[in-house]
């Protein structure tokens, strides 16, 4: 999804709840191909649902990053989402594209629990409602003024030029669309599943029919596994993704199964508001990223309490890797840079 056309290369910025995650692209007659690639860790609350909390720590992480890097663009394509963040898809009636901008900018408030003098909009007219009164459907984009000076503030810190802010939901949608050939007709689910913060993003034939933001991530199996069994942080992010003994994971399963099951049923809650919203769709795929996707056994989870095929999404599926790219780490962490692909993927003209 692209609200805003750009045709220049542009760095991904993912300023996460657990980590800066900055990736570069170029572009051949083959495709796509990462051709810088850098990471570093955030500290404990430094991000939190998406609201940058420590502006002046993360803008150095921002920094050591890009520096870490060696990126050949000044421009930075950055991601936000949370609360502050809203898409919602309107019905209007059928009109000129001047009669809809004036009707947007007009009746945005009522659509908004915001302020219109608070927010940035945008939308995009994504077809015919479909219903027997003539209508148009609009997609309609909000963030909140203060959210995106919170991202493009420690961007200028850290001495680059945000040119784009994107939602990270699109940004999800463009990394999904750059890697896998769906069927138009086909209903994906994209949930990125993050420290602090799931975006759900249900696509179908390249428009966004339903996007939510959830309060709950891998911080939820971290903090329980350090309380109940008296860990570090460390210890309990590596017994999370089954980096523990044998014995250890054998542990902990219980524990795990239970925050898997909690993060189910906020997925259920989506789905289910998602059902009574679009009574005749069916989600026909379901595509998890994001650092928590790597945790054992939350894909067949998914798959079981829907009963539909999920899978961790490769953001790397169609997209090559360069020969100065650190490979390994790139390919370790793999369903956690989707967002920072999708915000990379914004420099070029999909």
């Amino acid at each position: 999804m692209q609200l805003f056309k750009k045709s220049k290369p542009l760095v991904g910025v993912d300023i996460g709840s657990s980590a800066v995650k900055a990736l570069e692209l170029t572009k051949s007659k083959k495709g796509y191909q990462v051709s810088g690639f850098s990471y570093e860790a955030l500290g404990p609350d430094s991000v939190v649902d998406g609201a940058i909390m420590d502006s002046t720590s993360v803008a150095a992480a921002v920094r050591r990053t890009l520096t870490a890097g060696k990126f050949k663009p000044k421009g930075v394509a950055a991601g936000v989402s949370g609360h502050s963040v809203i898409v919602k898809r309107v019905v209007l009636p059928v009109a000129t594209a001047e009669e809809v901008d004036a009707s947007i900018q007009f009746d945005a408030e009522q659509y908004i629990p915001f302020q219109i003098s608070e927010v940035n909009l945008d939308y995009q007219v994504v077809g015919d409602a479909g219903m027997d009164d003539i209508g148009m459907e609009v997609l309609l984009v909000v963030a909140k003024k203060d959210k995106i000076r919170n991202h493009t503030n420690v961007i200028n810190l850290a001495g680059r030029t945000p040119e784009i802010v994107d939602i990270d939901a699109f940004a999800l949608q463009n990394a999904f669309e750059a890697n896998y050939k769906v069927s138009p007709t086909a209903t994906i689910a994209l949930l990125n599943i993050g420290a602090s913060l799931m975006n759900i993003n249900i696509t179908k034939g390249g428009i966004p029919l339903f996007i939510r933001d959830v309060s709950v991530g891998g911080n939820q199996y971290t903090d329980i596994l350090q309380k109940e069994l008296q860990l570090s942080f460390q210890e309990a992010e590596d017994l999370k993704l089954g980096k523990g003994a044998a014995s250890e994971a054998e542990m902990v399963q219980p524990l795990i199964e239970s925050i898997s099951d909690m993060l189910v049923m906020e997925v259920q809650k989506t789905f289910d508001f998602f059902r009574e919203t679009y009574p005749s769709e069916k989600i026909t795929q379901v595509l998890i990223s994001g650092g928590t996707s790597r945790v054992p056994g939350l894909a067949q989870k998914i798959e079981e309490a829907f009963d539909c095929p999920t899978e961790v999404m490769d953001p790397f599926k169609s997209i090559t890797l360069g020969p100065k790219v650190d490979a390994a780490k790139v390919t370790s962490l793999g369903p956690a840079l989707a967002v920072a692909v999708g915000l990379a993927l914004r420099g070029f003209e999909q």
